[in-house]
């Protein structure tokens, strides 16, 4: 059998477990390996073809798998909506128990209720978003 044809079924091999895998690290030795079938295919001696092969590997392992990665990392999911007012402080208009109460929080007013239920948070008073329930918000004062 042929070199250059070991060497592109290698790279299909490759290929195939990078799809399975998705380290980046086998896509780029499959790659390594087509490029060394296609210096194969050219004549290239065998042990010429390994060098080719191991610089090749070397060379996208150290300088394009961290590009790949960082370029496939997800970036932080961005909370939207209500979501995004989870955790914001805000000022406590009216007093907050755990039955109600009114905030001001991103110059709207909401209603509110303590997340502890024994609290009472006076008028003027610093509270944290813990949570939002519906329309109302669920607060826990700064300490």
């Amino acid at each position: 059998m042929d070199s250059w044809l070991i060497w592109l079924v290698l790279a299909g091999a490759l290929a195939v477990a990078e799809i399975f895998t998705l380290t980046a690290a086998l896509g780029i030795l499959g790659l390594a390996a087509a490029v060394t079938a296609g210096a194969a295919a050219l004549g290239l001696a065998a042990p010429l073809q390994l060098v080719v092969f191991a610089i090749l590997s070397a060379a996208g392992l150290f300088f394009l798998r961290p590009l790949a990665v960082r370029r496939l990392a997800k970036p932080p999911a961005e909370r939207f909506g209500v979501d995004a007012l989870v955790g914001r402080p805000a000022r406590v208009v009216s007093e907050v128990t755990g039955a109600g109460g009114r905030i001001r929080l991103g110059g709207e007013e909401w209603t509110a209720r303590a997340y502890d239920e024994t609290l009472v948070i006076p008028p003027g008073a610093t509270v944290d978003v813990m949570e939002i329930d519906g329309a109302t918000a669920v607060v826990y004062p700064r300490e």
